[in-house]
């Protein structure tokens, strides 16, 4: 089956920036201002920013910007590594909608890192975004993913390994030996870390866009891998099956960046339609307090009952738990960055409230995945009055767009957490205009100045 891979390394070597269609322009740009803004976000995170300090420490070969607010140079490997991690800490990275697949926090920073440090434009480097997303989830969609393993650090950093050998100059072939050495560099974490609260589950988000810059430069120096490599590793030893027919679907003309969901809660995207319906039931409601919720009842597809936690372990882990983030739209109003600060966990409001939360399966609702992720939620009041909504496609994804503005929103709020409100605005001008940079590193270069 190696032609598959000659096939998408084709369609990555030929992609030009002014080829492709206006909304793929307008999507590429969209993504890079989110990741950006959520990658900022992320490099405030403690274990970040200690592993930060560290790494820069012994780098060598600073060529390549690493997203925190005094922008320092690192080895390009390094800076892919850092961005990549921050990008997925605080769980408010896009993802595509209908692969298990969030493709732009561990593609992007290795294109940054590669176009910045290989002297690359703006718009080659979107380019090579828009591809190795594309390569990314189309892979995914071909794979049968194991029960517990986690999208983190799979085929996401095969999409990484072709973005950097585009930006590298590598041809069609080089971009396939690429692709073929990062095979048996992909990961398989487990989705218990996400209960457990390990957050190095992240890191292997990070390794995405480290192995993937890692394969362009071993590619480039003449390494190579096995003809059915990639195929072979995501049937039998990462996956549970390989199926080659959705990989070149529609390949060319419809462009799996558009496809995504932008997240607007800091937490995992399945639980997002119950605690939409959650809102709806409040609202009807007349946004009752705490006190006169007397449970709510979260009836949903079966991986989102799993995240059902009423005591999360730490701050990484409510990220990961119905109740906490439905608690916090009850008490905060909201489940964004904020909401999962370590301070709730054992705050006696949220602890009372995630009691009185329950989440369950509904197999009528599972049977409608993954075309759509639903949820249906029941909030009853000590009044005995109770209201009951069902939301299917979740706000942020392609089916119910996040409007232009509340994504811009979104950046300058996590940007704003790390820089003043001038650099934000520098920085979301300069993203407006990213196909026009001279360089892929003049994100940094606007902060910088």
């Amino acid at each position: 089956m190696g032609h598959l891979i000659d096939t998408l390394a084709a369609h990555a070597a030929d992609a030009r920036w002014d080829a492709l269609p206006v909304d793929v322009q307008t999507q590429a740009r969209r993504v890079l201002l989110d990741t950006l803004g959520v990658m900022l976000a992320g490099s405030r995170r403690a274990e970040v920013a200690r592993l930060r300090e560290r790494l820069l420490g012994i780098s060598a070969g600073d060529t390549a910007s690493v997203a925190t607010a005094a922008v320092p140079f690192a080895a390009p490997t390094t800076a892919a590594l850092l961005n990549g991690i921050a990008a997925r800490s605080i769980e408010l990275c896009e993802g595509h909608r209908l692969v298990s697949c969030q493709a732009a926090a561990q593609v992007l920073p290795a294109a940054l890192a590669t176009g910045e440090a290989s002297g690359r434009s703006g718009r080659e480097m979107l380019t090579a975004l828009v591809v190795g997303y594309d390569i990314a989830v189309r892979l995914g969609a071909g794979l049968q993913a194991r029960p517990l393993a986690h999208q983190n650090g799979q085929t996401a950093l095969l999409g990484a390994a072709a973005a950097a050998a585009k930006l590298r100059g590598l041809d069609a072939a080089g971009i396939g030996a690429a692709l073929r050495i990062a095979a048996p560099l992909v990961m398989v974490p487990s989705y218990t870390l996400t209960a457990a609260g390990a957050t190095a589950l992240n890191v292997a988000g990070g390794m995405s866009n480290h192995q993937g810059l890692l394969a362009a430069e071993l590619a480039a120096a003449g390494f190579t891998g096995g003809p059915d490599s990639i195929e072979e590793s995501l049937a039998h030893l990462v996956g549970d099956g390989f199926d080659p027919e959705p990989v070149t679907e529609a390949l060319g003309t419809r462009w799996e960046i558009t496809r995504n969901h932008f997240r607007v809660r800091a937490c995992c995207n399945p639980i997002y339609a119950s605690l939409d319906a959650i809102e709806l039931a409040l609202a009807e409601l007349d946004h009752p307090p705490a006190a006169m919720i007397d449970r709510i009842e979260v009836d949903t597809y079966r991986f989102a009952s799993l995240m059902r936690a009423q005591s999360p372990v730490n701050d990484f882990a409510a990220r990961y738990s119905l109740p906490h983030a439905a608690a916090a739209i009850v008490l905060l109003g909201h489940a964004g960055n904020a909401a999962f600060a370590p301070e709730y966990l054992a705050d006696p409001r949220f602890v009372a409230l995630r009691e009185r939360i329950r989440v369950g399966e509904d197999p009528a609702l599972s049977a409608e995945v993954p075309v759509h992720k639903p949820g249906r939620t029941t909030v009853v009041l000590t009044d005995g009055r109770r209201a009951t909504h069902t939301v299917r496609s979740a706000r942020g994804d392609f089916n119910a767009p996040l409007p232009e503005a509340a994504l811009r929103a979104k950046f300058r709020s996590l940007a704003g957490e790390v820089l003043p409100e001038k650099r934000v605005r520098a920085l979301e001008s300069a993203i407006d205009r990213a196909h026009d940079w001279p360089g892929a590193g003049d994100w940094a270069v606007s902060l910088r100045a």
